[in-house]
């Protein structure tokens, strides 16, 4: 199973860090190559990586990470990174089996989470969010993270920020399906953003949008300076 890593956006509230937010460094690693480490270590072995903004300096670096890892590493180029992120999902469709697992390039997380995650067998066109139920996890920011309000079966109700109520938050990894990709397509036919949220919501009417509990393990969404301050103070 290919590993989708979302990479396109400008992430203006890590600028002062690194012109690219891929690329800024957590203990001297590149935020990029601690989730594509994490991912192989979870049981992936070939990825593909959209790219957009400073997209010539991270397609070069991934190139040589490809080189010195030996990942498998395949990009493609959202012209439209300005956009909601679903657009990328959309962009590396051709390149994408199936099932695939998406993963977002901001988004630290134990490797175990994802091993666990691979494990679950979702009935076709369904795809499993990783969430967090601990909703007083310190590493989380209230005003910036994905919500999710699920059912008592743990299908996913609704999705979104700011959104109330609210039992979970959206990890930021999938095990999704080309169901998303055709979900994310109806969103934007029907004057959404074209967002994974929107896509997810789509796919939750119809009953094909459940989650996973990641229970106690890690995960961090660094997005701005004060997360960045948080990755840096955890073990290595």
């Amino acid at each position: 199973m290919k590993g989708l890593v979302v990479a396109a956006g400008q992430g203006t509230r890590l600028r002062g860090i690194a012109p690219s937010k891929p690329l800024a460094p957590v203990r001297g690693v590149p935020l990029i190559e601690r989730v594509l480490i994490s991912a192989r270590a979870g049981g992936l072995e070939e990825f593909v990586v959209v790219t957009g903004y400073e997209g010539d300096r991270l397609e070069d670096f991934l190139r040589s990470l490809s080189a010195r890892e030996g990942f498998a590493i395949g990009t493609v180029r959202n012209p439209d990174w300005l956009l909601a992120n679903g657009i990328s999902v959309v962009a590396a469709e051709p390149l994408l089996d199936e099932r695939f697992v998406l993963m977002m390039a901001d988004h630290l997380f134990d490797p175990g989470l994802l091993r666990d995650l691979l494990a679950q067998s979702p009935p076709a066109g369904a795809v499993v969010l990783a969430v967090d139920r601990r909703l007083d996890n310190p590493l989380v920011d209230l005003v910036d993270v994905t919500r999710v309000e699920t059912d008592a079966d743990g299908r996913i109700r609704t999705i979104g920020k700011l959104i109330s109520p609210y039992d979970a938050f959206d990890t930021g990894v999938f095990l999704a399906c080309k169901e998303l990709i055709r979900a994310i397509g109806e969103d934007l036919a029907k004057g959404g953003s074209g967002g994974i949220s929107g896509g997810m919501n789509r796919l939750a009417v119809r009953g094909l949008a459940t989650t996973f509990d990641i229970g106690d393990r890690f995960w961090l969404d660094i997005d701005d300076e004060v997360a960045h301050r948080q990755a840096e103070r955890l073990p290595a």
